[in-house]
């Protein structure tokens, strides 16, 4: 079984197209901290900063809001090689919106933000990888602003089932729902009418 920084190296070496030396490995060795939470452990919540940012290598963790009513509004869900962190807290240093909770246990890889500059400046594939990532960024949120404003619940659903489909699979009805911004009754009509 591939250990953490294994699973961490393959990740940045695909992603980003370039090999990593030994030197380059080595420092992110040093300064990548593996921590493990527990489900329903929390890795952020509203009001605090940001300070770290974390690679998933297994587990799953959401991203949520919660209204004046009490409500939940999940903003995203996260899986094995994904990363965490509320990006607009962890890079302005302000409070966070938003609240970060282990789904499953989770093991990742965490880091700060004065680290990752270093990462940038000193590793060719970490900045390769970097560039990637926004870009995939990018391109997503528009998608999810798009289906947001534009689609209806079942073309919401639809694309869903095309980009993520182990989701339906990962996580609660009740979850998926909300992260699409549907009821789970909803939804439930929609994957009942999708199966006929």
């Amino acid at each position: 079984m591939m250990s953490s920084f294994e699973v961490f190296f393959d990740y940045m070496q695909k992603l980003s197209g370039k090999t990593l030396s030994e030197d380059d490995k080595q420092l992110l060795m040093t300064h990548f901290k593996p921590k493990k939470l527990r489900k329903r452990q929390y890795f952020l919540q509203a009001g605090d900063v940001c300070k770290y940012i974390e690679f998933i290598v297994k587990g799953s963790a959401r991203t949520f809001t919660v209204d004046e009513k009490g409500h939940e509004n999940i903003l995203k869900l996260s899986v094995e090689n994904w990363w965490l962190a509320d990006f607009e807290s962890f890079y302005l240093l302000t409070p966070s919106r938003f609240h970060i909770e282990a789904l499953e246990d989770l093991e990742v890889l965490q880091s700060t933000n004065a680290q990752i500059e270093e990462y940038l400046k000193a590793i060719p594939a970490f900045s390769a990888m970097v560039n990637v990532i926004n870009q995939n960024n990018a391109i997503a949120t528009q998608k999810r602003m798009q289906a947001a404003i534009n689609y209806t619940a079942e073309e919401r659903y639809e694309e869903l089932m095309s980009t993520y489909p182990h989701f339906l699979q990962r996580f609660p009805q009740n979850m998926v729902a909300s992260y699409l911004g549907l009821s789970p009754e909803t939804l439930s009509r929609i994957r009942k009418n999708a199966l006929k």
